[in-house]
């Protein structure tokens, strides 16, 4: 097993159990219990887990959102594709406001050597496009937060109020037909009404896991996107369900 796919079954096993020893971790994965030690160790220091002799117990609920350093090593294949997908909607010369996330940082890859005005709201997407040759970069203030460097608070909400975008690239948490966009973290919740509220055109990009699920805060109804676009491991019927609440739902 890849150490990247262990470290995944590892935090899922450890939040779902609560606590779990390393001879029992080292059985499920079938690694060695030193190889254990050391993913337990690695997991601490993204504060999914804390360690305790034999063993760890986990730090996050089941209604919180895995750390950013986890979920940017998962499914990076396909969030290149989505992203890819998202970048060819979006035409040179439209001003664009890129949501935080792990799938919207592979946005600003796919949006790095276009002609656009892109204003990122996170630190790890401004980077991303520090440099671009022919991208105009917006900067918006706020605070951000702790590893995911989501800008957040009211010097962001004012940053977003104070320009009109073409579009709006949102990530997600989940989003189905009848809760429409949700997001585990409030703060990040208000910034994304924000930048959706200043913006013409709003395009979603979720992996199809996340069709189905709601999150704790509510973003917007599924009427306030126009196209979402996700992958062939989303479910048919709320795919369907959301082209009947009027989405344009692209499939990659």
């Amino acid at each position: 097993m890849a150490s990247t796919d262990r470290l995944r079954q590892i935090s899922y096993v450890v939040r779902e159990a609560g606590r779990i020893g390393v001879a029992e971790l080292a059985a499920l994965t079938g690694a060695s219990e030193m190889t254990i030690r050391r993913d337990l160790e690695v997991l601490a220091d993204q504060g999914v887990l804390e360690r305790y002799r034999g063993g760890a117990r986990s730090l996050l609920l089941r209604g919180d959102e895995p750390p950013f350093a986890l979920r940017v090593q998962e499914g990076q294949e396909t969030k290149r594709r989505l992203a890819t997908a998202v970048a060819e909607l979006i035409a040179d010369g439209e001003s664009v406001v890129l949501d935080s996330g792990t799938t919207c940082l592979e946005v600003a890859h796919a949006l790095e050597h276009r002609r656009l005005t892109v204003m990122p709201l996170s630190l790890h997407a401004a980077n991303a496009l520090t440099g671009a040759p022919q991208l105009t970069l917006l900067v918006p203030g706020g605070r951000p937060r702790p590893g995911e460097l989501a800008l957040t608070g009211p010097l962001t909400a004012a940053s977003l109020a104070a320009v009109r975008f073409d579009t709006a690239v949102i990530g997600c948490c989940g989003v189905t037909a009848a809760d429409g966009l949700t997001a585990y973290d409030l703060d990040d919740a208000a910034v994304k009404r924000a930048a959706i509220a200043s913006s013409r055109r709003v395009i979603a990009v979720a992996e199809g896991g996340k069709l189905s699920r709601t999150a704790l805060a509510f973003v917007a109804p599924a009427a306030a996107l126009h196209t979402l676009v996700t992958d062939e491991a989303a479910l048919g019927e709320e795919t369907d369900a959301l082209a009947a609440a009027g989405v344009t739902v692209r499939t990659v």
